[in-house]
């Protein structure tokens, strides 16, 4: 049978004072129950009101995305969490303060309001407020949370541009709001305040020592460490499936970055003596490979914030080069270090070399 498609809507505004035109009727959009896609200064999500169970399930349906994989609320206001939320600790309250709007996602007790599509039948939500001009227009102009995951086909690079979205949600989607490229380019921290201890479901741009500074003690997950599932049921959005997938497959290349660097020169060379084309994911104080490679640089490695924005862009060229293989530089997992290495190893899935 063949697949419906619908006429996206593809809206320019402003970044940084978005139309209130254009924000008013992607707000109607959400009302009625369809999908607008938005800019956060995240990445790009794929937004349905939070509220209506119907209009969540689309989101999974223009995903392809599995129905157990909890989804994230957006708000505009601390009035929207005491509404979502069954209780409100004064330890939420402060890191609220400290962080919102910003890219901290907490998992508290959900209320009897949020749908079971969105917590994917668990009994917690998890609810950030984004700091990007047009995501909060649209909330507020929404009147509503807003439910919204990634705006990209399940299981590939998320999208960092409008571009990005059109070429994965073309056809599946009411609109998307186009406010140019995202900021940091890799998801929220997500904090699970419902455990003994907080513990860190997914790193993103909020690091642990971040954390720390208010919480004294905070832990990271298993698999935000290892990037390896185990388990029934996913506590937090991206842990159960695969995630950020190249077509061609990517290798991780961990260890000392002279030893790396040779390690990548050499199966870089055995690809290219097999005649397949190979991409190589480098930062700009690496080594040069341009002999042994296509090559794509990608922040500096002391600087892992300028990796984390362009990261999610630089894989989806080497889809563009048609690559057979890509290999990808590590980065030492510390501050947003660890939120890209476990972006790395959620794309490589389980391809690593140790060296």
């Amino acid at each position: 049978m063949e697949e419906k498609r619908i006429a996206t809507r593809h809206i320019k505004v402003n970044p940084t004072c978005p139309e209130a035109e254009a924000i008013e009727e992607a707000g109607r959009i959400l009302r009625a129950g369809a999908l607008v896609a938005f800019p956060t200064e995240t990445v790009y999500g794929l937004g349905a009101n939070a509220l209506d169970g119907r209009a969540v399930s689309r989101i999974f349906e223009a995903k392809g995305r599995p129905s157990d994989n909890p989804l994230i609320v957006h708000v505009a206001g601390l009035e929207q969490v005491d509404f979502l939320a069954k209780k409100v600790s004064g330890v939420a309250r402060e890191l609220m303060g400290a962080f919102w709007p910003g890219p901290l996602t907490l998992v508290l007790s959900a209320g009897k309001v949020v749908p079971d599509e969105v917590t994917a039948g668990l009994l917690n939500v998890a609810i950030r407020m984004p700091s990007h001009p047009v995501a909060l227009a649209l909330i507020r102009a929404a009147g509503r949370p807003v439910a919204a995951p990634s705006a990209n086909l399940s299981g590939r690079p998320s999208p960092t541009t409008a571009e990005h979205v059109l070429h994965d949600l073309d056809g599946r989607i009411a609109a998307v709001l186009d406010g140019g490229s995202a900021g940091s380019g890799v998801e929220s921290t997500v904090l699970d305040l419902t455990a003994p201890v907080p513990l860190i479901l997914r790193p993103g741009g909020v690091t642990p020592d971040d954390l720390k500074g208010i919480l004294g003690e905070v832990r990271l997950d298993q698999v935000a460490q290892t990037g390896v599932y185990i388990g029934a049921s996913p506590r937090s959005p991206g842990e159960k499936y695969s995630h950020y997938a190249t077509r061609a497959p990517l290798w991780l290349v961990i260890g000392n970055p002279e030893a790396v660097a040779e390690k990548i020169v050499e199966l870089a060379g055995e690809q290219q003596a097999s005649s397949r084309r190979v991409g190589i994911l480098t930062y700009s104080d690496s080594r040069d490979f341009s002999s042994v490679g296509e090559v794509i640089v990608a922040g500096r490695r002391d600087r892992p914030e300028t990796v984390a924005a362009e990261l999610y862009a630089a894989l989806r060229r080497f889809d563009e080069m048609r690559v057979d293989l890509i290999l990808a530089e590590g980065l030492v997992e510390q501050g947003v270090g660890l939120a890209v290495m476990n972006r790395l190893r959620k794309a490589a899935e389980g391809r690593i070399l140790q060296v």
